[in-house]
């Protein structure tokens, strides 16, 4: 059965907050998400784009109605009971959401295919170009290779000269045409593929948005089923409940945080430096403290450095003492480093810095791994935001907002999974992004995931 085929689906959705486990009139997740999206038998292709977009109004029409049993909901007294309808009702409003985001996705896919369709096509028309412009090319040799003496000595008339002479001016205007042609196909292929790829990043946001809602369905289903048993056996009061999430909520908050070349932080301090940097930028907090947490990772492996020499960059490790050839580029960052030690008033020989990478130099400071020259660029854009004279790199919640700042400029800030994904790649390997930056990349979302629906979610509410 298709939900949107039958009133009576529309009644149990609003109205059955009867809680009766997995034989409840609800429909299954699958049949929710996944219903009916490929063509019906012997349906036209306009017919199935109506359908889908009649079923689509209708799932935006229930998706409203449940928001209004949600509300309805929080507005009564505090119990068991309603936690656990609140907790139905978000899971029959993700469903619905999930089956719209499901037929979004089935017309994205509708449009890559008809993108890649026009592209192949667009690149057999260069295809045939480049053999036509190879052929004039040859005739044109061809006739340089022919001295105009030799073509007017070899007629036999000055009219067959200038037939000769008209024949090779074609061939070059041909020629120019062609290429012109080629050139303007070219641009409409490239043209192309840009929207492709920017529908092909719609795709795998949804996706991704989808993955997460269905995470998060089962979640709450779970405590749902967990505050029915509850209430039935009377085996706790509310109040222990709310005492067992508060107490869950402040280990989460005081959990540790840890951050790269400076000491480590709790949790709800970190989540407080940004959320004050997304407030400023718009990258959600989630995806800021991922990257912070990979960079910290990544300190583990490449370990700390100080430079002693300020004139060729050289230093040793924090740790080891081992001799580094190369810390910090003499030409573009020891200067600036040495000026923010005089505004800080560090000891620049005492100051871990980044060590130095294989084929490139080290250098970066603190939990944003921003380079000294990179640093200052950002300075007044920091300092701003934070509203301080003078921004310290491995200040905690200055490295967020810079580090938050130089992500929105990549493009963070519009939030989604390619969004951020990109952002990542770019903020590790800069022009080289969509080649060594894909492994950080993954990793930081990764990261991200985990940050947002195990430490950001549990404390919502709370």
């Amino acid at each position: 059965m298709r939900p949107m085929e039958n009133g009576l689906f529309s009644s149990l959705l609003i109205f059955s907050l009867v809680f009766s486990g997995p034989g409840s009139a609800f429909l299954n997740f699958t049949q929710i998400a996944l219903a009916q999206t490929d063509p019906l038998p012997g349906e036209t292709v306009e017919q199935r784009k109506v359908r889908l977009e009649a079923e689509l109004v209708q799932t935006e029409k229930e998706i409203a109605s449940w928001q209004g049993v949600l509300k309805q909901k929080q507005r009564e007294t505090a119990s068991l009971a309603r936690d656990a309808a609140i907790l139905n009702a978000k899971v029959q409003e993700a469903k619905l959401v999930i089956r719209a985001r499901n037929l979004a996705i089935e017309q994205l896919g509708k449009d890559i295919g008809e993108k890649e369709k026009t592209i192949s096509t667009l690149q057999e028309q260069i295809d045939r170009s480049k053999k036509s412009i190879s052929q004039l090319i040859k005739k044109t040799n061809e006739a340089d290779a022919y001295s105009m003496v030799e073509m007017a000595l070899s007629n036999d008339n000055l009219s067959s000269f200038f037939t000769d002479f008209d024949s090779f001016d074609s061939i070059n205007i041909s020629l120019r045409q062609s290429i012109e042609n080629i050139q303007g196909v070219k641009r409409e292929q490239e043209s192309q593929k840009e929207i492709l790829n920017t529908k092909k990043g719609q795709e795998a946001d949804a996706k991704a948005v989808i993955e997460a809602e269905k995470r998060q369905v089962e979640k709450n289903e779970a405590e749902k089923q967990r505050l029915i048993q509850i209430n039935r056996t009377q085996e706790k009061s509310y109040a222990q409940v709310i005492a067992e999430r508060e107490k869950k909520a402040a280990q989460i908050r005081a959990t540790l945080f840890a951050l790269r070349d400076t000491a480590a932080i709790p949790f709800g301090t970190a989540l407080q430096y940004a959320n004050e940097a997304s407030q400023k930028t718009g990258v959600r907090p989630a995806f800021l403290l991922a990257i912070l947490t990979q960079e910290s990772n990544l300190g583990e492996n490449v370990g700390q450095c100080f430079v002693t020499n300020f004139t060729n960059g050289d230093g040793v490790g924090k740790n080891t003492g081992r001799v580094f050839t190369g810390i910090m580029k003499p030409s573009r960052d020891i200067a600036p480093f040495l000026k923010l030690a005089e505004k800080l008033g560090f000891d620049p020989k005492g100051q871990p810095v980044s060590c130095p990478q294989p084929g490139g130099y080290g250098g970066a400071m603190g939990p944003s791994q921003f380079l000294p020259s990179t640093w200052t660029l950002y300075e007044n854009k920091i300092a701003s935001a934070l509203g301080v004279s003078v921004p310290n790199p491995w200040m905690p919640r200055d490295a967020f907002m810079a580090s938050a700042i130089y992500l929105a400029e990549l493009g963070a800030s519009t939030g989604g999974y390619t969004a951020e994904a990109t952002a990542a790649a770019k903020y590790y390997a800069g022009s080289a992004w969509r080649t060594r930056g894909q492994t950080y990349a993954t990793n930081v979302m990764g990261h991200a995931r985990n940050i947002q629906e195990n430490m950001i979610d549990p404390l919502q509410g709370v």
